[in-house]
């Protein structure tokens, strides 16, 4: 009985070092698992609404190999879902009201580190209401292009043209008189993307009243700012470009023929 009783005790005790074993075995294997990427916060605050979305940013999601991000201003933010007006999963706003280069410039660090599949880059008219020249704010847009390229390499990268003002409107000081260098950073970004093998996705023509430089009135609300009319109009011009993409797609090699729209 004694007996008995102690191979009962020995096969226990091998159970439970066996158990003890697997154990650290998935403690191991657990250890060895990447922990969840964590969005970094942005030191940078021009201003408060800049802050909070980029608090709400590091609360977010990390963005990844498959997303899509628009990054831009106001104009971009307004947008709201881009996956519903694309028509497509993963599309990712990354707009800010308010933000120039120079703030988007500082934001990458909350974007290029998921290598995301594309970016459609939107920038400039804020930079003209800082009373910047045309030639000062097409250089703001291609710092952040290179930025971009250089941090991830394989994304794809549209940049997208300004859009007119409608000065009539009257809301806008700061962009009074400023129709024609909006046209003019246009000039200077698509010849630089032109020379860099960028897409240049040129939106203005469709977005200006005919024989003006002025945003067509039916497509703004305030001169500026869009209306759903003004957003599916801008949507229906990205879609062909997000349906290159596919799943996977390579990005946009240095030197490589730009693809001008």
């Amino acid at each position: 009985m004694q007996r008995i009783h102690s191979v009962g005790h020995i096969l226990r005790a091998r159970l439970s070092a066996r158990a003890l074993r697997g154990l650290a075995a998935v403690a191991v294997c657990c250890l060895a698992l990447p922990l969840p990427a964590q969005v970094p916060a942005v030191a940078y605050r021009p201003f408060r609404h800049y802050g909070e979305r980029t608090e709400q940013f590091a609360r977010e999601e990390p963005i990844d190999s498959s997303d899509i991000v628009m990054l831009g201003n106001s104009l971009t933010e307004n947008g709201g879902d881009w996956s519903r007006l694309l028509g497509a999963a993963g599309v990712v706003n990354r707009g800010i009201s308010g933000d120039d280069a120079t703030g988007m410039a500082h934001r990458l660090v909350q974007i290029l580190p998921g290598r995301p599949r594309a970016v459609f880059l939107m920038a400039g008219v804020n930079d003209l209401s800082h009373g910047l020249a045309p030639a000062a704010v097409a250089a703001g847009v291609e710092r952040v292009v290179e930025l971009i390229r250089r941090g991830s390499p394989a994304t794809r990268l549209f940049v997208q043209s300004l859009l007119p003002i409608d000065e009539g409107a009257g809301r806008w000081p700061r962009l009074a008189g400023r129709s024609a260098a909006i046209a003019e950073v246009n000039r200077l970004l698509a010849g630089y993307c032109r020379a860099n093998g960028i897409v240049f996705v040129d939106l203005y023509p469709k977005f200006v009243r005919r024989g003006t430089r002025e945003l067509r009135r039916e497509l703004s609300r305030d001169g500026l700012h869009l209306t759903p009319q003004g957003y599916k109009l801008w949507a229906f011009e990205l879609r062909r470009h997000v349906r290159s993409l596919g799943a996977g797609a390579p990005g946009v090699a240095a030197g490589a023929s730009a693809i001008y729209k």
